[in-house]
């Protein structure tokens, strides 16, 4: 009777830990090796946080990351509050037919086309001021880097400002708005950490 009730017992031992064996041996939940490489969304994949490092020093960057692989310490954010002060100390200087200050911050050819306009003012008799209603609003537009370390940044400016000018007609106010792109360039390696304008386009507002 007693070994009946023991192979009983032992019976039910091996039942009992076979069932704990088939839960706590199960794995529970999402594993590190089932995570996806690349998270996704509902639109598609997620891109990661950081770009990956390049694999070789073949690959080429391109954009601001070339821009930064040349100049780590150059900031974006400073460089668009830059290039406001900039954009409002040009367009003031050109009103007022400032020669001087223009030539430190164009490059030749777009100095050339600004003053021929300032000549032509200046012979007809007109001059001009201008005041801005608000800082102008800057974007990026595209960054490159060519020439190996030949940098240029486009910008999107967004600006109000009220012009008065005077003439052999008489005076003016007129308030305008208006949406340019402008193009500056400097040489990542060199020493002067100033950007000069090279390229002025108009935009769609």
């Amino acid at each position: 009777m007693q070994v009946l009730e023991l192979i009983i017992f032992a019976g039910l031992a091996v039942i009992v830990l076979y069932q704990l064996y088939s839960v706590l041996g199960r794995r529970v939940g999402r594993q590190p090796e089932d995570r996806p490489a690349v998270e996704t969304t509902a639109t598609g994949p997620r891109a990661p946080d950081r770009l990956a490092e390049p694999l070789d020093d073949g690959v080429e960057l391109s954009g601001l990351a070339a821009i930064k692989a040349k100049d780590p310490a150059f900031d974006m954010t400073r460089f668009l509050g830059g290039a406001k002060s900039a954009y409002e100390m040009i367009v003031k200087a050109f009103a007022e037919g400032d020669k001087a200050t223009l030539a430190n911050l164009l490059a030749p050819s777009v100095l050339a086309s600004f003053e021929t306009a300032i000549d032509q003012k200046a012979a007809e008799g007109r001059s001009e001021t201008v005041e801005f209603f608000h800082a102008p609003r800057a974007d990026l537009e595209k960054a490159d880097v060519t020439q190996g370390d030949l940098a240029q940044i486009t910008v999107r400016f967004l600006a109000e400002f009220r012009s008065r000018s005077k003439g052999p007609e008489g005076e003016a106010v007129d308030d305008r708005r208006t949406a340019e792109l402008w193009t500056f360039e400097r040489r990542l390696k060199s020493r002067d950490p100033n950007w000069t304008l090279v390229h002025v386009d108009a935009a769609e507002a």
